[in-house]
């Protein structure tokens, strides 16, 4: 046993010391055994600040005490979400170790569990990978009063599912074709539907494999398909574009969080969810704006060069956010909007808005092999993070009644 998890320590290290060289970078061993990255010049490199806004990483002396007046506020939230009935589903994607599986924590840290719930769904059964592929979510969807968070979501579809081979070419062409009408339908119900995009340079993800593999604890979080899929940086990322110019609608938008500093979109990803909404109690002091040089939409990307990795962030402009009283009422009505004025160009018709545009009908090789923006280092979409030993546990509390489709 001890031999194989040897051999299978040095193989997982061969493969990240081979994408380190392909970055110009290496690893090395330091006096207390644990690994680190350093540059040509034998110094540790600090990957975090890789085309990141800020010099300095937010200091834990100014993280806890804002986090803490956060979560007083998704407290709030919760408490208002719970009266009402409102009905609040959150999409946490991004690559491997961008950060949502923590974020997601600290979400959750002191939420009550009866009304809040983490779902994580295992890779779908055969019966589940054709038409039934969007039903598989349903029975998971938020009841009245619930606050539910999806730690990947469908969208495994469009990243990692289609990149490894794990669909077939007409299962992902449907999906992207099929998705939209889906989330305009969830919040036809009454669900406000926010989707989180974690983004992370390609320098940052490899020092976090490397920490992953470095520490015993963290290991399990990196996988064979994680390790398969390191070498398809490029791929994710047209992927990726594909997936936002079919699936960013007015309805349910893509919000982008720049992840390389993890405590700062932990904070923001925190308020721009209280954002959205007006609730009891608000603290507008707390919840008065997101930083726009962390968190924003999808604009269009323009055409980076091969030493640039960081996309243009769309701001975010000021908006008037959903009461939850309208939320409850949304599903005997017309569909609320509940992040529509959140996006850019939000009140443009869909015809009109900035979005890359492709051509219908597309076929598979259309939508992945074009690079419609270059982004070789930072991305919006990448491969699933895998629960191989089942780590995650599905509450069990009684899901909702999902719409009808």
């Amino acid at each position: 046993m001890i031999a194989d998890q040897s051999r299978d320590a040095e193989a997982v290290y061969a493969v990240l010391a081979k994408l380190a060289a392909e970055l110009g970078l290496s690893i090395e061993q330091r006096k207390n055994g644990r690994m680190k990255l350093v540059g040509p010049d034998g110094q540790r490199i600090q990957a975090w600040r890789e085309n990141y806004p800020y010099p300095q990483r937010l200091g834990r002396k100014a993280y806890e005490p804002a986090k803490r007046r956060l979560q007083i506020e998704l407290q709030k939230l919760q408490r208002s979400v719970k009266a009402t009935g409102g009905k609040v589903l959150i999409l946490f994607e991004g690559r491997d170790a961008a950060g949502k599986g923590g974020t997601i924590r600290r979400f959750t840290e002191n939420l009550n569990p009866r009304g809040a719930r983490v779902v994580a769904l295992d890779k779908p059964a055969e019966h589940e990978q054709g038409e039934n592929y969007l039903r598989r979510y349903l029975p998971h969807m938020p009841a009245a009063g619930e606050i539910v968070m999806f730690d990947r979501s469908w969208y495994n579809r469009a990243g990692v599912e289609q990149v490894m081979g794990f669909c077939q070419p007409r299962e992902y062409t449907r999906f992207l074709a099929e998705v939209p009408e889906f989330e305009r339908r969830l919040v036809a119900d009454g669900i406000a539907v926010i989707k989180l995009w974690f983004s992370i340079t390609r320098t940052e993800q490899l020092s976090r494999f490397v920490n992953r593999q470095d520490d015993p604890v963290k290991r399990w979080k990196l996988s064979p398909v994680d390790l398969a899929s390191l070498d398809k940086w490029d791929e994710y990322t047209r992927a990726k574009e594909a997936m936002f110019a079919r699936t960013d609608v007015p309805e349910a938008p893509w919000t982008v969080i720049r992840g390389n500093d993890k405590k700062r979109a932990r904070l923001e990803a925190m308020r721009y969810v209280l954002t959205l909404f007006d609730y009891e109690g608000k603290d507008a002091g707390v919840v008065a704006h997101v930083d726009p040089l962390i968190t924003g939409g999808v604009g269009p990307l323009p055409g980076l060069t091969a030493t640039e990795s960081e996309p243009v962030l769309a701001p975010l402009p000021r908006h008037r956010p959903a009461t939850l009283p309208e939320l409850a009422g949304a599903g005997a009505g017309p569909a609320l909007n509940v992040r529509a004025s959140a996006l850019p160009n939000s009140d443009l018709p869909n015809s009109a808005r900035p979005v890359p545009a492709l051509p219908a009908p597309a076929l598979p090789a259309d939508l992945v092999q074009r690079d419609t923006g270059g982004d070789p280092g930072v991305e919006r979409f990448g491969a699933a993070d895998r629960d191989p030993h089942g780590q995650v546990a599905l509450l069990g509390d009684q899901p909702g009644q999902p719409p009808a489709l």
